[in-house]
């Protein structure tokens, strides 16, 4: 079965919005066994879109359109669709009356121009819209299905998954996929790929994907079969089979993050900890408070941009600063113990470096970081030689960092 998403809007060509829905689309699908073939995009122009749309049905099953569904001049997908498939806009006062409640919930008038909202093709099947005022789309004509929806992210995600999704599991047949994502740090894709390359050769139907970013590298196993039962095995038999190989590297699975993980080891064990930070400013604190409830284990986080704020906040000494400098070892050594210190925590994670553009000497060039944690075992240290990009150096090193701690927390080497 072909599939094609189409994403529509001046916004997304010109780059100003970046084309979240399609992704998400595309992950929806695969977790019901329909695989995302083609993926387009066309801006506000109707011959164009006419274009777009045309080619897509000619060679897909199933098209999917987000964008261009809303109440003025240059939402014009409604208008393209009706041409596409020679059908009239027809006006539908129910639509129209949930449109105007859902202002009148709000204490807003409506519009008038929203009334155009409620003109909607013929013969087409609709999907209300719980958040916003734009009706999803469906028209199921031969063998192909054609569906547009909002473009409004989280409206689109919500149609996706409590309605379109329903709909094409009850009247598609599909192939039965498993897919399971472990993720991994601390090391990289081509050493992982010489880890991999020691296990079996992998099955027609069976697939690994290696998914690298700036956090560490994903391993996606992709596993098809006819039922349900033929797809999970092989899949979760090569998890197992990658977890032997590479299980220190890997901090959890699917949609886990290094954090949340984190936060379950520390609440598990009913321990807290608290950080130091310098070239960072804070988004170590701020990452690991993503998480709700990080109450429960994060006590405290000191920014010390300044010697005089490292001496004064976490006890590092002038001595020591004037030794090795406030981008050394030593030092992030002794913020990671102060802050623990001071905070009365189980362990306390500190950062310092230089994270650019600036501020780069020979012997410490940009992108030089030092980590460290410190707990009742010990402390332990790392040296990180990053790139000349500072939000990069800022993102990775605070990366590194949890991946310190969660090693510190397990007694992982």
């Amino acid at each position: 079965m072909i599939i094609e998403l189409i994403t529509i809007g001046d916004e997304i060509i010109s780059g100003h919005t970046v084309d979240t829905n399609s992704a998400l689309i595309a992950r929806k699908l695969l977790d019901i066994g329909f695989w995302v073939t083609y993926k387009s995009a066309v801006g506000d122009d109707p011959k164009r879109m006419e274009e777009v749309i045309y080619q897509a049905l000619k060679r897909a099953d199933i098209v999917i359109a987000t964008g261009g569904l809303g109440p003025t001049d240059d939402d014009i997908t409604k208008r393209v669709i009706v041409k596409v498939f020679r059908r009239n806009l027809v006006f539908h006062e129910e639509v129209l009356e949930d449109i105007k409640k859902r202002y009148e919930a709000r204490g807003i008038k409506m519009p008038s121009i929203n009334q155009n909202q409620a003109l909607l093709p013929q013969g087409a099947m609709f999907l209300p819209n719980r958040l916003g005022s734009a009706v999803g789309i469906v028209i199921a004509e031969g063998n192909r299905i054609f569906a547009a929806l909002p473009g409004v992210p989280r409206e689109a995600e919500i149609m996706v998954s409590e309605q379109l999704i329903p709909y094409l599991e009850a009247n598609l047949r599909k192939e039965h996929i498993r897919v399971i994502k472990l993720r991994t740090t601390g090391i990289i894709e081509s050493a992982l790929a010489e880890k991999v390359k020691s296990l079996p050769r992998l099955p027609e139907n069976l697939h690994l994907a290696y998914l690298p970013w700036y956090g560490g590298v994903d391993l996606r196993i992709m596993s098809f079969g006819q039922t349900k039962e033929m797809a999970t095995g092989p899949a979760e038999n090569f998890a197992k089979q990658l977890r032997q190989v590479a299980g220190k590297y890997i901090y959890g699975e699917n949609e886990d993050t290094l954090e949340g993980v984190i936060g379950s080891l520390l609440r598990e064990r009913h321990q807290k900890l608290a950080t130091a930070e310098s070239c960072t400013a804070g988004l170590l604190a701020a990452k690991i408070t993503d998480i709700p409830g990080s109450s429960d284990y994060f006590e405290r986080g000191v920014v010390a941009y300044s010697n005089q704020s490292k001496m004064e906040l976490l006890g590092v000494t002038a001595n020591l600063l004037e030794e090795f400098g406030a981008v050394s070892q030593e030092v992030a050594d002794a913020m990671a113990s102060g802050v623990r210190e001071k905070a009365g925590v189980d362990y306390g994670v500190s950062i310092t470096g230089v994270a650019g553009p600036g501020g780069g000497t020979t012997e410490k060039p940009v992108g030089t970081v030092f980590i460290a944690t410190s707990s009742e075992s010990g402390i332990r240290g790392r040296k990180l030689q990053l790139g000349p990009d500072r939000e990069m150096n800022r993102k990775r090193s605070v990366f590194a960092a949890l991946e310190l701690l969660r090693r510190t927390i397990l007694g992982i080497e």
